[in-house]
């Protein structure tokens, strides 16, 4: 699975060919949370409260390339990583 970013020990990845709606799989320390790009929000799974805060200001920033990824991974092109919080 392509890893998009990496920051404060959150891994966000991708699949190819996943199923709708758009979204990533987030894992951080022992916890995983699949997050919606559309909604951002966690639809399954568990995040800490600072890593889902994290994530979910990630994200917001940076929609429009994860919907770019998204699209991308339909037609099972290389993922470009996105630039990590600072």
């Amino acid at each position: 699975m392509p890893e998009l970013s990496r920051f404060y020990g959150i891994v966000i990845q991708m699949h190819y060919r996943d199923h709708e709606p758009p979204h990533v799989h987030v894992q951080y320390s022992d916890d995983a949370a699949v997050v919606d790009v559309n909604s951002l929000e966690v639809i399954n799974g568990h995040l800490p409260r600072t890593a889902r805060r994290r994530v979910l200001e990630w994200a917001s920033i940076h929609r429009d390339e994860l919907f770019d990824r998204w699209e991308r991974a339909r037609r099972h092109e290389p993922l470009p990583r996105i630039a990590p919080l600072p």
